[in-house]
């Protein structure tokens, strides 16, 4: 996991429940991903990718991509991590194998969020205060012109199929639906919270929305394009992540996750998980959901098959691990 303040990649064991080490890089990492036999470290302020062995936790190799970025995503194929740069404006690929730079594409505006495609071939990203989005054909290593969407956009999710991109139009509080990679508007739905965070069932049927403006969950389905229900969630709910049956929705204000029951959309348990919870994982297995914890720097356990709906909707946790300086991101390996 990254360990933004402390300058360092956590490594925790599963089976014993411990850090197993802590691997310094130089910046502050924000996102780990995995590749083909490495985790990648990305720290934005000094636009550098890092590589550490999976096996011996040991930081391998690094390459300096921008003078800063802003965030990452792996080729649908592992065979590539593509980052996006703010300075410059590009889209860089770095090849897992050499973990070298294979193509820079350059963008029209500075970028906030982007997303890959399944098939490979397209990127999407949104451009913030400039109300647009982008298409960049990957292979062509070209990008569109941008398409006017809203007043300010955030984050982009390509549907699971490919064929539309799903934009958080923030200031006009709307989740924006455009074909891709026309860019054509399909529809625009308004939502009861400014749409910050966004996570999407595995199956992609199910798309759970989260921001300012009210205490709840927004759920939507991306391909029949509609709002299906609007859920309350603890205080201002902030990150997400959802388990076959269950979305976790944390609650930094409060120091809690509140858990849903996917099927009827309720409310069924809230559990204590420490200061600030920013980014939950699912382990692959779902047995666990990992609850990062910012402010109190420890990552928080709860046990899936241990939640029950009760009167009380509380839960308690399985178990704390202190993991570091201001945990805000994190992957799961070999579970």
């Amino acid at each position: 996991m990254a360990n933004e303040e402390g300058q360092a990649i956590a490594a925790v064991d599963l089976t014993t429940f411990t850090v197993a080490r802590h691997i310094r890089v130089a910046g502050n990492p924000t996102a780990v991903l995995a590749g083909q036999g490495a985790v990648c470290a990305l720290t934005p302020n000094t636009g550098t990718l890092h590589e550490i062995g999976m096996r011996d936790l040991v930081l391998r190799r690094r390459t300096q991509v921008a003078r800063s970025a802003v965030s990452m995503r792996l080729a649908p194929d592992g065979s590539a991590v593509w980052v996006l740069c703010r300075e410059p404006r590009q889209l860089v690929r770095v090849g897992m194998e050499e973990f070298r730079i294979q193509a820079r594409i350059g963008l029209p505006v500075e970028p906030v969020d982007f997303d890959v495609a399944p098939s490979g071939q397209w990127a999407a990203a949104s451009f913030g205060d400039n109300g647009g989005v982008g298409f960049t054909d990957l292979l062509a290593r070209r990008s569109q012109r941008p398409v006017g969407v809203g007043t300010t956009i955030g984050r982009v999710r390509f549907r699971s199929d490919g064929k539309q991109l799903l934009v958080a139009n923030t200031a006009d509080r709307m989740l924006s639906i455009l074909e891709a990679p026309s860019g054509r508007l399909i529809v625009q739905l308004p939502l009861a919270v400014r749409p910050e965070n966004f996570c999407v069932k595995s199956d992609g049927g199910q798309l759970f929305i989260t921001g300012a403006g009210m205490d709840a969950v927004v759920v939507a389905y991306p391909y029949s394009t509609e709002i299906a229900e609007t859920v309350l969630a603890g205080k201002a709910p902030g990150a997400m992540a959802c388990s076959s049956a269950y979305l976790f929705v944390a609650n930094p204000r409060s120091g809690d996750v509140t858990i849903l029951d996917i099927e009827t959309r309720r409310a069924i348990a809230v559990v204590a998980v420490g200061g600030e919870p920013g980014f939950i994982a699912i382990t692959p297995d779902e047995q666990y959901a990992l609850v990062l914890n910012r402010r109190s720097g420890d990552m928080a356990v709860i046990r899936i098959a241990a939640i029950r709906a009760t009167r009380t909707k509380s839960a308690s946790l399985f178990t704390l691990i202190p993991v570091g300086s201001r945990p805000v991101s994190a992957v799961v390996l070999g579970i």
